[in-house]
């Protein structure tokens, strides 16, 4: 069978009855499954290079969150700027302080929505680095009177910031990349997270051997620089073409996709697909309209099962102990008996550099591997690793006051491992997941309730594991060991798979009875000898 015409595979009980084919098994919906084998995207292509540099400005709103999630984690072990401030590195103050930026995250939460929705993806970049640049310039200017207030004020700005540049960065890559290109891209978008945590460690270790409190007024200050790069660039790049669809400019939408999915064929399978799919699921008049209408999160099954997929997953990736060694890296390594500032701040730029790597490598799998078996194995993985932090850390302190130096650096090796399976597994999928379950009428606003999660979830992280890991040291491991199980668990039967689909076509998913039993049914596609697609069925 050599035609280009589709067969009926309906009455066909296995498509490999069909002559002169080969059959594909794959996961997925047909129609992209379809345009993936008979028009396969051009990675290394000077139009698909130039929009993945695009793509980096929403790269970097990932980047200025890591830099602050580093930077007070480092300052703590900065004897400087804790005698400056009159602080410690764990206990109540170091709790409210560090808990300051998610505050401003959660009182962001009504801004999110209309900032990403009415002006642009784009416009809701500028704004939040914006904020972030006068927080920084709050932040900063404590070195004249050692005001702590002034300086949680600044991180109260910081975090405000981060919440609507952490939401608008990744709504604008998994809308604007190619769509056979959306999980790796956007997977590599929260990798990003450690180029500022790596950046943000090296100038809190480059700078702590300095005598003066320019050893940490030097990384406060930088976190202007990947605020200002988006401020710089953020009108350079095209804009969503979602968001021009909805937004009345039809002609822009397909210009944008022409030249960047279809590579200026304007009768390209993505484009058509695509622009099809927009005609179909996209609500010229929904709720994104309206700033105050929230009803599109919870005016249907499917929609609040979107959301809770959301938010679930945006907690479970805060809950499952990374937030311990995220911010309070210090106060664990003394635990494990690593006293000196300069071990610590060393430790802590490994710990961040390895994790970079990891992330880097899962990235690469996404697609591969998928997103239900990473995130499985990855929760699993975490439990499993704090089992064994658990163990090691109690043998940490000798019956007679000396340290067990066998076991502190096998906490110390577990807590790099725990890194590992964390990066490798869970930091791919943490901009990615929350993003492609939303559709488009709901995804700004249920990317605001995304944040809001992820900062209400930080608070527990902020105020309970400072003061646990003061009070009860090594026993606070036992809660993760078991909420970690707990999360596996609802995991497995609650969230579904979401590659090989354009986002669109997830709404079948989330229609269906069973939306994970749906996501996992694989197709059969059949291929004649000329490659073309010519029967498609369930396998």
């Amino acid at each position: 069978m050599a035609t280009t015409e589709k067969v009926d595979a309906k009455h066909v009980a296995s498509l490999e009855e069909l002559e002169n084919t080969t059959v594909h098994v794959a996961s997925g919906s047909e129609e992209f499954n379809e345009a993936l084998i008979q028009e396969p995207p051009k990675l290394l292509d000077p139009t698909s290079l130039l929009l993945f540099l695009c793509l980096l400005v929403g790269f970097f709103c990932q980047t200025m969150n890591g830099f602050d999630g580093a930077l007070f984690n480092g300052l703590l072990a900065n004897t400087i700027f804790l005698g400056h401030f009159h602080g410690s590195d764990s206990g109540i103050w170091a709790g409210i302080v560090s808990a300051m930026y998610q505050i401003g995250g959660v009182s962001a939460l009504p801004f999110v929505g209309p900032a990403i929705d009415t002006w642009g993806r784009r416009v809701g970049m500028f704004i939040g680095s914006l904020f972030i640049v006068l927080g920084t310039i709050v932040c900063g200017l404590t070195i004249t009177n050692a005001s702590i207030g002034q300086f949680m004020g600044g991180r109260f700005m910081l975090g405000f910031g981060v919440s609507i540049a952490s939401s608008a960065g990744p709504i604008y890559v998994v809308e604007t990349t190619h769509p056979a290109y959306r999980g790796i891209v956007t997977g590599y978008c929260n990798t990003f997270w450690f180029v500022g945590s790596i950046l943000s460690s090296g100038a809190v270790r480059g700078a702590i051997t300095l005598h003066t409190n320019v050893s940490w007024q030097i990384p406060v200050w930088l976190q202007l620089v990947f605020s200002g790069l988006i401020i710089c660039f953020c009108f350079l790049i095209p804009e969503s073409p979602r968001w021009l669809y909805v937004n009345g400019k039809r002609e822009k939408a397909v210009e944008t996709l022409t030249k960047w999915h279809g590579y200026g064929n304007c009768d390209s399978l993505w484009v058509k697909l695509q622009i099809s799919e927009y005609e179909a699921h996209l609500n010229m008049d929904g709720s994104d309209k309206k700033w105050w209408d929230y009803r599109s999160l919870f005016n249907k099954r499917s929609n609040f099962y979107r959301l809770m997929c959301n938010v679930s997953f945006s907690v479970f990736a805060q809950w499952a102990g990374n937030g311990v060694l995220t911010y309070y890296l210090v106060p664990a390594l003394k635990g494990a008996g690593f006293t000196s500032d300069v071990t610590q701040a060393n430790i802590n730029l490994g710990y961040s550099c390895f994790q970079f790597f990891w992330a880097l490598v899962g990235a690469a799998f996404v697609d591969k591997i998928g997103r239900r078996p990473l995130m499985l194995s990855g929760m699993a993985g975490c439990c499993v690793v704090w089992i064994a932090v658990l163990a090691a850390s109690s043998q940490v302190n000798k019956a007679d006051g000396g340290l067990n130096h066998a076991a502190s650096n096998a906490t110390l090796g577990f807590i790099f491992i725990f890194g590992g399976v964390f990066s490798f597994c869970l930091t791919p999928l943490q901009a990615l997941y929350p993003v492609e379950v939303l559709s488009y009428e709901m995804r700004a606003k249920g990317m605001a309730f995304s944040a809001l999660a992820v900062n209400a979830a930080g608070l527990l992280n902020q105020f309970a594991w400072p003061v646990s890991l003061a009070n009860i040291g090594w026993k606070t491991y036992i809660v993760f060991i078991i909420w970690d199980a707990i999360q596996t668990v609802i995991m497995y039967f609650f969230l579904p798979e979401t590659k090989n689909r354009t986002l669109e076509e997830l709404d079948q998913i989330f229609e269906a009875r069973n939306p994970v039993k749906e996501s996992v049914k694989p197709v059969e596609i059949a291929v004649n000898q000329d490659n073309q697609v010519v029967a498609v069925k369930e396998a």
